[in-house]
């Protein structure tokens, strides 16, 4: 009922060690997502983050919760590690291309999502969530780096997020495809083109 006590009342903070084993959650699994994908057993992400099986289903009660949780907690580390880069980065473009390696070690868990159900309105949701945080951050760091003529001024960050997004998408496991190397290359192509 609206004025009552009860509404008025923020909720409670959580704890100190709550929060803690949380955060120490998302980061083993953010790690073994990497390396097995999102399928590995929780019992391992568990054990990396040097917590019980209660303690890790306390926080995150089906797998898709916490696939989504690791998804949105990189997305989130992504949105504020930009701005972060562009104040300490030798240049804006070492800023950008800092950003991009960050971003394209992010699309290994990414692309896992495909395989899980999604709670509360799904992958759609999630994608949407993932432009809204990480192209204005993409394009905060592609102005600067065209403001200081290290950059094309034409290239729109949804492209660029989509062009490292595609390249991350490997073969298989071929050894040969080096998705790091072509990534490179595609910054590489940003740079102004040469006044003749």
């Amino acid at each position: 009922m609206p004025g009552t006590e009860e509404t008025r009342t923020p909720p409670p903070a959580q704890r100190a060690d709550v929060v803690r084993n949380q955060k120490k959650v998302l980061a083993a699994a953010a790690e073994v997502f990497a390396v097995s994908g999102v399928e590995a057993p929780v019992r391992e992400i568990a054990a990396k983050a040097g917590v019980g099986m209660g303690t890790l289903y306390r926080h995150f009660p089906t797998r898709a919760d916490l696939v989504v949780a690791v998804f949105r907690h990189q997305v989130e580390e992504l949105s504020q590690a930009g701005p972060h880069l562009l104040a300490t980065a030798g240049s804006p473009m070492e800023a950008l291309r800092r950003w991009i390696d960050q971003f394209a070690d992010f699309l290994v868990t990414k692309h896992g999502l495909a395989g899980i159900p999604q709670p509360d309105g799904g992958s759609a949701t999630l994608h949407t969530y993932f432009l809204d945080r990480l192209l204005p951050v993409a394009e905060e760091l592609l102005a600067a780096a065209a403001d200081a003529g290290e950059a094309r001024t034409d290239v729109q960050p949804y492209e660029l997020l989509r062009g490292i997004g595609n390249l991350c998408i490997a073969p298989g496991h071929d050894p040969r495809y080096r998705p790091r190397r072509l990534i490179g290359l595609l910054l590489d192509g940003l740079a102004p083109a040469a006044r003749s």
